[in-house]
């Protein structure tokens, strides 16, 4: 696994307009190397602002979004198109906007969808999702590049301090219960789903963030705070502005 590399921008705005500038090279450095490019999508106000600076920069098409496949790094379980869901604001910022195939976005069942209300039937479903887009004989593709946010207490997808997800070693997806955030019920990958990325990018804004931004950094263990175990294979980024960095002890400008 790579060791973290950290990047401090002014503020949130700055941050996920560069976060869009960095993924239009990575998406294009992996299609010229691989053909393709795989990406894991993340949540949240940077998540979603991420992908809104994505739309709107023209060097957008330099990206060949026939030739994306976009997953998920969790997903609210509620029911198709619900506002809160990953989804749907993913797709009102950026997919609907862009060429994406159907078959290419690589969606968690909703809690209407073809299992109903079991999260557990949606986690085995996603699970199976990534064994099929996986390389020879492995159980998840290995992303191109995976997008997260990191939570005050130090969560990241829906894999939260202390809890089953944090400690499963074994599978890649997972069904969450009684999630101290609400929806109180999702669908995550786990951390070993993840640490198959090749790159990793941890994106977090706010001064309520700067304890856990500087706990992850110092060696912190993941069931304590699961960010710390989210590593990608080439390269870990931390994305933050300078608020949620103010606590390391030698920020990088």
């Amino acid at each position: 696994m790579s060791r973290p590399e950290v990047v401090v921008h002014r503020d949130g705005d700055l941050l996920a307009a560069a976060t869009a500038a960095r993924l239009v090279t990575a998406l294009v450095d992996a299609q010229t190397a691989r053909g393709s490019a795989s990406l894991v999508l993340t949540g949240g106000r940077t998540g979603i602002a991420v992908l809104e600076h994505l739309r709107a920069t023209p060097a957008r098409d330099a990206v060949d979004w026939t030739r994306v496949d976009l997953y998920w790094g969790d997903e609210r379980f509620l029911p198709a198109g619900h506002p809160e869901r990953n989804e749907t604001q993913a797709r009102e910022a950026l997919l609907d906007h862009v060429p994406v195939p159907v078959s290419r976005v690589h969606v968690m069942e909703p809690s209407d969808g073809r299992f109903g209300d079991d999260p557990d039937a949606a986690a085995e479903a996603y699970a199976e999702v990534l064994a099929a887009g996986s390389e020879g004989d492995g159980s998840v593709p290995s992303f191109d590049v995976c997008l997260l946010g990191v939570g005050e207490e130090g969560h990241v997808a829906s894999i939260f301090p202390e809890s089953p997800a944090v400690a499963e070693r074994e599978r890649g997806v997972v069904a969450v219960r009684d999630c101290p955030k609400p929806p109180p019920t999702r669908v995550s990958l786990t951390l070993p789903a993840i640490r198959a990325a090749r790159e990793v990018w941890l994106m977090t804004t706010g001064a309520a963030k700067a304890p856990a931004v500087a706990t992850g950094l110092t060696g912190a263990g993941e069931d304590q705070l699961p960010a710390a175990g989210a590593r990608g294979r080439q390269r870990t980024l931390w994305l933050l502005d300078s608020a949620a960095a103010a606590q390391l002890a030698t920020p990088l400008a």
